[in-house]
């Protein structure tokens, strides 16, 4: 449904991702991969974001690379160097988005991806809102006072993998940097919106189809107050 494009990064080194569009001029939104890469599952929900009348690129984080167990995921995830990512790799592919006829844009992302949206809030002014699903970066890196956007951030109670404590803590930052944010915490495990989560046989992965539905719809509510109107 989508196809692979080319983008530069802020700092003229090229990049490339999946972009799923049915409107050039639909507001655009980028998604990021969990710790598994740039794999046919995150490209269904940019396929799916598509068809609700946005423009999705999936930055290629990995350059290729996909991870079929835990061992290659934690390893290729160990080596992205995430800052770099979220300021040149997320800010080219929105800057391209705005470029090529979007006139506003958010990001999203899941797991690892949700952490790098974190990032991306404070490294991305050209940004309109962003989404965290399930997922936060080392906390010291987040400077709250440059978040200048709505965030909604959707977290699961009994997460093994990005704990509940961080994200009390992370809230407090936010309150404190009076940032406009929503967070939703759901009876769930983690990448509890990813239908694959199962097949992956970890226990610390459980997807939860009643959590799914409830927060996409509150994204879709979400996006289309900050990027439709």
């Amino acid at each position: 449904m989508g196809t692979i494009v080319e983008f530069k990064r802020p700092d003229g080194t090229a990049s490339k991702g999946y972009l799923s569009e049915q409107n050039k001029n639909a507001p655009g939104i980028v998604v990021i991969q969990e710790w598994w890469g740039m794999n046919d599952q995150i490209k269904k929900v940019a396929d799916m974001l598509s068809a609700a009348g946005y423009r999705a690129l999936v930055p290629d984080l990995y350059k290729g690379k996909v991870a079929l167990d835990q061992h290659e995921a934690s390893h290729l995830m160990g080596d992205l160097n995430f800052v770099d990512a979220a300021s040149q790799d997320i800010r080219g592919a929105v800057q391209y988005l705005n470029k090529t006829g979007s006139s506003k844009t958010a990001v999203t992302g899941f797991c690892m991806g949700g952490a790098l949206t974190c990032l991306s809030s404070t490294h991305v002014p050209e940004l309109n809102c962003a989404v965290i699903w399930y997922g936060y970066p080392p906390l010291e890196l987040i400077d709250a006072s440059k978040i200048k956007i709505p965030v909604m951030g959707h977290w699961a109670l009994h997460d093994d993998a990005f704990a509940i404590s961080g994200v009390d803590t992370l809230e407090k930052k936010l309150q404190d940097a009076k940032v406009d944010f929503e967070f939703f915490r759901y009876d769930a495990k983690h990448a509890f919106a990813n239908e694959e989560s199962d097949s992956r046989n970890l226990p610390f992965l459980k997807y939860n189809e009643d959590a799914k539905k409830l927060a996409w719809s509150r994204t879709m509510n979400f996006l289309s107050a900050h990027l439709k109107n």
